[in-house]
């Protein structure tokens, strides 16, 4: 529980001491406030990791402040609620706007801390649980005993203990977000939060308002750097930021604070970027697409994570991560996988790496309807796509040119949409088609935006 920031607001003083006395023995840093007016400045100046909040103050009462600090029900930090004239009709309006709990006073600093620490933890398992929801891997660490991954862990618990700012490569589906959680999770700032960014996913009409936040007409929205305080921050895909951000980013690395879009005064904050890319970033640079400076920067400290055709040998540790995640954790049917079928599996190219084995492992515990995962099985499942030892044609290029590229045109098209969460103004600004011939296209080939927005929110 160490390390995070707690604000106190309270109209007594005896009440604030006393709570930052506790508060700090216990390692937390807190922020104390005797009204709204400084509640309210102090959340502006730092996101504070949980709010301990009066209902009874002299200029506006704790429960008006919680109902300011709501969005649609939820505020983004937990607050608990402090009161020596509770009702239940009190405690039950708190509740519905969003506060965790609320305890009466005098305070019970045992029942206090106790409280404190859950808030906190439901917290963390709520950034989790959306984290799985939006697709993140089920690994927390990169699995796997072979020569390549025990250097690639050595490497990362070494890198750990240091505070520099780690770049990682690999080919999509690799395994970058489970290496840089790894790092983090055995850094010095594991208690504090992990925060991914998908870059290529930032909106394009503003995306300084999601890694910088925004403070408009006295609301702040706390973006992704400010979440990270203390923490780290994974920038996936930094090789999608545009030039403007990154300038901006590198500007806030190098100075320790930021800017809010719309703010007035600087932001300090202390966070460790882990960034990450598929593509050869020093050739971006050289093609004038991403700043040398903010290279250099995030480029001191570069780990690779290998594709799975590398590190084939790892096959057997994976699949068994894998078959116990979806059994254990989604209630699918166990399924044995006979030799032939590891052998069929040894003899894959594996384009989409570790993310493409996970996929087929849950399709054929699915679909199967015996105890056992055969090689016909696996060959069916893979399409008949090419392995190690066979020369065979480049996938659609035996097909006639135009169905090839409609064949291209679709994929193309529905992996841009997932990117940008399904949204077509977004897909039309990225790859240069105008907004209502892009609609056209994608009639025409069969794509519905709406599902695919759906599928990424679930």
């Amino acid at each position: 529980m160490t390390g995070q920031n707690i604000l106190v607001v309270d109209d007594e003083p005896d009440i604030r001491v006393l709570l930052k006395e506790i508060l700090d023995d216990e390692g937390f840093e807190t922020r104390l406030a005797e009204n709204a007016a400084q509640a309210r400045e102090a959340r502006r100046l730092r996101r504070p990791d949980l709010i301990l909040l009066d209902i009874w103050m002299p200029d506006t009462d704790g429960i008006t402040l919680l109902k300011e600090w709501s969005e649609d029900g939820q505020v983004d930090v937990p607050v608990i609620m402090m009161s020596g004239h509770g009702t239940v009709e009190t405690a039950v309006e708190a509740t519905r706007l969003g506060a965790y709990d609320f305890i009466e006073k005098p305070l019970s600093i045992a029942k206090l801390l106790i409280t404190l620490q859950r808030a906190l933890e439901n917290a963390s398992l709520r950034r989790e649980n959306l984290g799985l929801r939006r697709g993140a891997m089920p690994l927390a660490e990169p699995v796997g005993r072979g020569r390549l991954m025990e250097q690639l862990r050595t490497s990362a618990l070494r890198i750990a203990q240091h505070k520099t700012a780690v770049f990682i490569t690999g080919e999509s589906g690799s395994g970058k977000e489970v290496l840089a959680r790894y790092l983090h999770e055995h850094s010095a700032r594991a208690k504090n939060l992990f925060v991914p960014v998908g870059v290529a996913g930032l909106a394009r009409e503003n995306p300084d308002a999601e890694l910088f936040g925004v403070e408009m007409d006295g609301h702040v929205t706390y973006g992704s750097l400010e979440q990270a305080n203390g923490g780290t921050l994974f920038l996936k895909d930094i090789a999608d930021m545009d030039l403007t951000t990154q300038a901006r980013l590198l500007s806030a690395l190098e100075q320790h604070s930021m800017l809010r879009v719309g703010g007035r005064e600087p932001v300090n904050i202390d966070v460790r970027i882990i960034a990450a890319t598929r593509r050869d970033l020093q050739a971006e640079v050289n093609a004038g697409r991403f700043r040398d400076d903010l290279y250099y920067h995030l480029n001191v400290v570069p780990l690779r994570v290998p594709t799975l055709h590398d590190r084939i040998e790892d096959l057997d540790d994976l699949l068994s991560h894998y078959l116990n995640y979806f059994v254990d954790r989604e209630g699918l049917p166990r399924r044995d996988v006979t030799p032939g079928a590891k052998a069929r599996m040894r003899d894959y190219r594996w384009p989409g790496n570790v993310r493409e084995l996970r996929n087929l492992v849950q399709r054929l515990l699915i679909l199967g309807n015996t105890d056992s995962i055969e090689a016909h099985e696996v060959s069916n499942a893979l399409g008949g796509r090419p392995t190690q030892e066979v020369d065979v044609v480049p996938a659609g290029f035996d097909l006639p040119l135009r169905e090839a590229r409609e064949r291209f045109e679709k994929n193309y098209l529905e992996y841009q949409l997932h990117a940008c969460e399904g949204s077509v103004s977004r897909v039309a600004e990225r790859v240069g088609i105008e907004r209502t011939h892009l609609y056209r296209k994608l009639r025409s080939l069969g794509i519905d935006p709406r599902h695919i927005k759906e599928s990424t929110r679930d």
